[in-house]
Order: structure tokens, then C-alpha cells, then sequence
């Protein structure tokens, strides 16, 4: 009175027929938005070494999805100070190179169109001496203004 089970083709070595379950990457296993399995293909194709690891791409993965976060969100506090509501790659240089470890990490990195850092040596910047100190905080309201040339 047994009935033979039919065993359906394709069912990827399982028994039965029943609902296949949705398959789950790893990085929303490792609770990432970098993409793990492209990192690791990318490390496999590019001969790097001749064996990866699975948890290298994972790893990898992380890394780079920690310097985009830093490094983006230095740069909208940048766009922000600058009123701007979009990151500029201005906004991406003054970011890197204000911060002491992504300037270091970024040292020889040069950003197009990033413009460089606003600095002015102050041995170029003109001198105060006693009198113009004192001829200043006597009348700050009043502007000097150049004589005219005959």
C-alpha cells in the first residue's frame, strides 16, 4: 500500500517538493551594505594571493564601508558649513584633509577638482605695530582711506 514519492528534478538535492527558501547574501548576514560577495570575486580574479578566505571579503568589505561612512560624512559637515545641500568634491577635499588620520591615510591622493586648503604663511601677512594697534582701538568706525593721487 505504499505509494512511491515522486522526486522532482532540479529540486537542488532536496527531498520534495516543497516552497525553496529565500536565499540570504552575506552582507545583509553580516549586516553590511558593501557588497561581499563582489569583493570577494574581485579578490579571487585579481590574484592577489592563491586562496581566499571566507571571512576576508567580509572583513574587506566592512573596512571600506567605514572610510565611505568617515569620509562622507566629514564631507556633508563641510557642504553644510558651506550652505550647500550637495557634497562637491571641494566638500570631499577639505573634509580629507582637515582630519589628521584620512590626511595621513590620503597623503599622496590628489582629488579633481578639490582645490587645496585656504592657508596663508604668516610671514606674508602684514605687521601690526604699536601705533596702528592704538590708532585702531581709538576709532574702529572710521575706515582709513588711501589719499588721492594728483
Amino acid at each position: 500500500m505504499d505509494t512511491p514519492v515522486k522526486v522532482k528534478k532540479g529540486a537542488g538535492g532536496r527531498k520534495g517538493g516543497g516552497p525553496k527558501k529565500q536565499s540570504v547574501s552575506r552582507s545583509v548576514k553580516a549586516g553590511l551594505q558593501f557588497p561581499v560577495g563582489r569583493i570577494g570575486r574581485f579578490l579571487k580574479k585579481g590574484r592577489y594571493s592563491q586562496r581566499v578566505g571566507s571571512g576576508a571579503p567580509v572583513y574587506m568589505a566592512a573596512v571600506l564601508e567605514y572610510l565611505a561612512a568617515e569620509v562622507l560624512e566629514l564631507a556633508g559637515n563641510a557642504a553644510r558649513d558651506n550652505k550647500k545641500k550637495k557634497i562637491i568634491p571641494r566638500h570631499v577635499q577639505l573634509a580629507v584633509r582637515n582630519d589628521e588620520e584620512l590626511g595621513k591615510l590620503l597623503t599622496g591622493v590628489t582629488i579633481a577638482s578639490g582645490g587645496v586648503l585656504p592657508n596663508i604663511n604668516p610671514v606674508l601677512l602684514p605687521k601690526k605695530t604699536n601705533e596702528s594697534v592704538a590708532k585702531e582701538s581709538k576709532s574702529p568706525s572710521k575706515a582709513t582711506k588711501s589719499p588721492k593721487k594728483a
